[in-house]
């Protein structure tokens, strides 16, 4: 490989080693290879790049959906939600243990973000679990797995992030994730139903009463899910129907959020307080990042590095497939050291290309590599789930970490699936966009 490439890498690791925050580290090792190896005007070329990334429409989306998750937060949604699946999960077997698989796959539809996904439904559903004696090692599994799909399901965070860095449709990306979303809950909830199937201590004997439960019953349960299927509705219904796009959605996302709060008494001074501190703290900390990436992306393609490193992984001579496995490998090792986030912003100028080559769709490499952070958010010892599960529980990393291993098990088995079947992930964009 070319000298710019290692020139990159020992750059930006020695940055990292040093604790310079990610943003910073991505923008100065950009501008430390301009420097080296191009002779170039630097301070008219990065508030240029910078005015680019941080002005594009699509990345309008981002703080809008970050301000829906913080209003989200800050409401008795989980406490709704809670209640509203409790009678219909107990058909199952497993009973509610369902509800942290299915309740993450309803707040994942409407904020965006794992962290958040994981963190509410942690609080509604941990303790009442724990509370009637479930088994504390598949309560706790189950939830950090689940909260995963946070990412995948739409909106997404990452996807809109993958989608400016990418250049690619964030719309499609976000139909591309609802059914392989689905499928993988419904791979969590099949895991779940063998597991207590096979180890029937898990769930307790009295938990066989939520089987008799009268439908009526079941039925006056749902208007408990009314506020989160109120929100799916104005964010993914006014997408899909056309009737806004994903930056508009967002704000038709944040005024149904504050309706909701309103509605359940959430609405106070203190709170509208919280919420835009929050809001503005995590936005500012993800604009940085973006803005680095985006410039070290723009740096790297204008010094050939991306084509570099394409030749190089060609010349190993693998196969689409064995290439998938090895990126696998290569996210699950970085997932150990780096979040997710920063995996796609250091990543994607230099992989997308390779895996366009290799005849690859973006489209399913965005939802490929949101399955890659999924992965990262759960592998110790820098796993985000696993800290906020931790927050939850005050139980070590490294049980928290064996207990999430099934589901890493299983998300490891449906990438696979998914490089030998891509059509599960492109099969809706073609059918809706053509």
């Amino acid at each position: 490989m070319t000298i710019e490439v290692v020139a990159l890498f020992a750059i930006l690791f020695a940055l990292l080693a040093c604790g310079v925050w990610i943003g910073l580290t991505l923008a100065l090792t950009a501008t430390l290879l301009l420097a080296m190896f191009r002779s170039i005007p630097l301070d008219k070329l990065l508030p240029q790049y910078a005015w680019n990334i941080l002005t594009t429409q699509e990345l309008l989306a981002l703080p809008l959906f970050i301000l829906m998750g913080e209003l989200l937060f800050r409401t008795r949604l989980s406490r709704s939600l809670f209640q509203g699946l409790a009678p219909w999960a107990g058909l199952l077997p497993g009973r509610l243990l369902h509800v942290n698989v299915i309740g993450c796959t309803i707040f994942a539809a409407i904020s965006g973000s794992s962290a958040a996904t994981t963190q509410v439904i942690g609080r509604m559903s941990l303790n009442e679990l724990l509370r009637r004696g479930y088994s504390r090692d598949i309560a706790i599994g189950s939830l950090a797995g689940a909260g995963t799909l946070g990412f995948l399901i739409p909106p997404s965070n990452i996807m809109i992030i993958y989608g400016v860095l990418g250049d690619v449709s964030i719309l499609k990306l976000f139909t591309a994730g609802v059914l392989p979303g689905f499928l993988l809950a419904a791979t969590f909830m099949a895991w779940v139903m063998l597991h207590t199937s096979l180890n029937p201590t898990m769930v307790p004997e009295t938990e066989a009463k939520l089987s008799q439960v009268p439908w009526s019953e079941r039925f006056a349960a749902l208007k408990d899910l009314a506020p989160a299927l109120f929100l799916i509705a104005c964010v993914l219904g006014s997408m899909y129907g056309g009737l806004a796009t994903p930056s508009e959605a967002a704000a038709v996302g944040v005024l149904g959020a504050a309706l909701v709060a309103w509605a359940q008494g959430a609405m106070s001074q203190q709170v509208m307080r919280d919420v835009l501190i929050g809001s503005v703290v995590t936005c500012s900390m993800i604009a940085l990042i973006v803005l680095g990436a985006s410039i070290l992306g723009n740096a790297a393609a204008f010094l050939g590095i991306p084509q570099a490193v394409a030749a190089f992984v060609k010349g190993l001579g693998l196969s689409p497939f064995m290439l998938i496995v090895t990126l696998i490998v290569f996210y699950l090792v970085l997932g150990c050291f780096l979040d997710g986030f920063s995996m796609i912003v250091m990543t994607l100028p230099i992989m997308l290309p390779i895996v366009k080559g290799a005849g690859f769709d973006e489209v399913w490499f965005g939802v490929f590599l949101v399955l890659a952070v999924e992965m990262a958010q759960i592998t110790p010892p820098v796993g985000f789930n696993l800290f906020v599960i931790q927050g939850l529980t005050d139980d070590g990393l490294g049980y928290i970490a064996r207990v999430t291993m099934p589901y890493l098990m299983i998300m490891i088995g449906f990438v696979l699936l998914l490089t030998l079947w891509p059509g599960i992930v492109t099969i809706l964009p073609k059918v809706l966009y053509g």
